[in-house]
């Protein structure tokens, strides 16, 4: 390389004759990957305004920026993982005025008579306040979509909304879970408290979206009727209700309406039925 460069000791740049064509380029690029190593929950975090439909008061709720975070992939039961922060921990608003919170789908559907039970059952008992730190803790979120549940229950909300706030309450146990620290204290038995919090939790999602499958019209949360019934099928699975979710699974199979790919779903679901079995 320190021919490339002969006659610059003229210029009195002999001590840059050695350099690298392309380090600059290779330099720009490493740096380019050290910024992007160094993205933190915090920087995909930022705290939206909302108005509460019970007590109409505005606050802050910490949530995530939207387009900066990439799906990785989805466990069996539709359970979303993202890149760099779990997402689902960020999906309950909750007011910190009065106590109300819902999962952000649900947070502004709200009748006159269900604000009066949650003033009267939850607000007026409620000592809440907000988070402080730049991100929420699992057990943060697991407390806000606990509360979440007992508004939907005070409100009389749908046997939908109350079995999909417990299902995405399994699912930040579960994230807690697969997170948890190895140097955490008792490891092996709050692993072992967290999975049997997740057991009851899909247990109770189970038996909500069962009863709403034939007493709710579809689309329910968002999803499908071939959906809710592939979930379903999961859900009974993962809390041993192996003939349940038999049925299910065959309805997503013989189905005419259900594309390739949910039927390879199901098909993946049969198979760990059979060897759970």
């Amino acid at each position: 390389m320190a021919d490339l460069f002969s006659g610059l000791e003229s210029m009195g740049l002999d001590k840059l004759k050695n350099m690298d064509v392309y380090e600059s380029a290779d330099t720009k690029k490493q740096e380019t990957i050290a910024q992007q190593v160094q993205v933190t929950e915090a920087d995909l975090i930022f705290d939206k305004t909302y108005k509460c439909p019970v007590c109409d008061k505005e606050f802050k709720n910490k949530t995530v920026k939207t387009g900066k975070v990439k799906l990785v992939s989805a466990d069996t039961d539709l359970r979303p993982k993202y890149h760099q922060v779990d997402c689902l921990k960020y999906d309950v608003i909750a007011c910190p005025s009065c106590g109300y919170a819902a999962l952000n789908r649900f947070f502004n559907y709200m009748t006159t008579a269900q604000a009066r039970l949650i003033k009267e059952s939850i607000s007026a008992n409620y000592k809440g306040g907000t988070p402080e730190g730049d991100i929420i803790t699992y057990d943060e979120a697991i407390n806000n979509h606990k509360l979440a549940l007992v508004n939907a229950i005070v409100k009389k909300g749908k046997l939908s909304e109350r079995a999909y706030t417990c299902l995405k309450t399994a699912w930040v146990i579960r994230g807690k879970r697969e997170n948890l620290p190895e140097d955490t204290k008792d490891y092996e038995t709050v692993k072992e408290d967290l999975v049997k919090q997740e057991q009851e939790f899909l247990l109770n999602a189970y038996e909500g979206f069962s009863q709403a499958f034939s007493k709710e019209m579809f689309p329910m949360c968002g999803m499908d009727e071939l959906t809710i019934t592939y979930l379903l099928a999961d859900l009974a699975r993962r809390v041993g209700k192996y003939e349940e979710a038999s049925r299910y699974v065959s309805r997503v199979l013989t189905s005419r309406e259900a594309n390739d790919r949910i039927k390879e779903k199901a098909r993946q679901i049969k198979e760990m039925i059979i060897e759970e079995r």
